[in-house]
């Protein structure tokens, strides 16, 4: 009994003179229990979730729509029906007046509310934009022409792995239509060869430079393996949207381009940015345009 109370008294002593930074220290349970709320609210995070650093913290990954500037997530496409076929083009153009020829394509016929982001050329390859892509689950199309991606293919291996897919916009980037038919095909199918070589495909989808085409494009296209040549009803730049024919308004069914950079312009992120906040604005989301040609 002596020696437990000699003992308490020797705990109060130290208790007493112990210095100010044992005073920190907490009961086990206690830690453990601000560690989980840390995790669930990490410093710097807001009511709403996101937090206010620049690290992407879990607030921002639980709501990944509002990193990239929008108010709402976007919505899930639904499951398309079976690819349509025939779909006129803005010159008439279809599988159905010849069906050897590949049908010319700016909309597709579709009561789904979903229009179709493509991208031209290659030359932005901007590592975050592959972010936005993976974490918005964007299915863009990229029309890659050979000349202008130069060494930047890996890049565009890299949006290929986050959903992007990747069809032809010629080698060269040259005005197809009145070329013969061996240039136009060298064009066409020399970059078919060139994305098999490096990502074991060939693309079904084609758009030929500047949209300018004729008839012998489209012979030249089906016989390097296109099924659809693709335009565009509207078009993302600088400013707003601009449509090349129809409404001035996005419908269910439309292919928009999303215009390359400019050196002072908005950034292809911003653009897309904008354009995703337009589409949401007319009740609409984004589609897969594979899923549909």
């Amino acid at each position: 009994m002596r020696t437990r109370r000699a003992l308490t008294a020797v705990l109060l002593a130290l208790a007493v003179t112990a210095p100010v930074g044992c005073a920190q220290s907490v009961d086990p349970i206690e830690r453990l229990g601000k560690k989980a709320a840390e995790r669930v609210a990490p410093r710097g995070a807001s009511h709403d979730g996101a937090t206010d650093g620049q690290g992407g913290g879990r607030g921002e990954d639980r709501q990944p729509y509002r990193r990239w500037g929008l108010a709402a997530p976007l919505a899930s496409p639904p499951a398309p029906a079976a690819p349509l076929s025939g779909s006129p083009g803005p010159d008439g153009t279809s599988a159905g007046r010849d069906a050897a020829l590949p049908p010319v394509v700016d909309h597709v016929t579709t009561r789904d509310p979903v229009v179709f982001l493509t991208y031209d050329d290659g030359a932005e390859r901007d590592p975050r934009f592959v972010d936005m892509v993976r974490e918005l689950r964007l299915p863009v199309s990229m029309f890659l022409t050979d000349s202008v991606v130069g060494p930047g293919y890996g890049h565009f291996a890299r949006l290929r792995s986050v959903g992007a897919s990747l069809q032809n916009h010629t080698l060269d980037h040259a005005a197809l239509r009145g070329l013969p038919y061996a240039g136009q095909r060298a064009e066409i199918c020399g970059q078919q060869q060139k994305l098999h070589a490096r990502f074991g495909l060939r693309p079904r989808l084609f758009r030929p430079p500047y949209g300018r085409y004729d008839t012998t494009t489209l012979r030249a296209a089906a016989d390097c393996g296109i099924t659809a040549l693709v335009l565009w009803r509207a078009s993302m730049g600088p400013a707003d949207l601009t449509y090349t024919h129809g409404p001035h308004r996005l419908r269910p069914g439309d292919i928009v381009a999303v215009d390359p950079d400019e050196l002072l312009g908005p950034t292809l992120r911003e653009r897309t940015t904008r354009l995703l906040r337009r589409i949401q604005e007319e009740g609409l989301t984004v589609g897969r345009l594979e899923d549909y040609l």
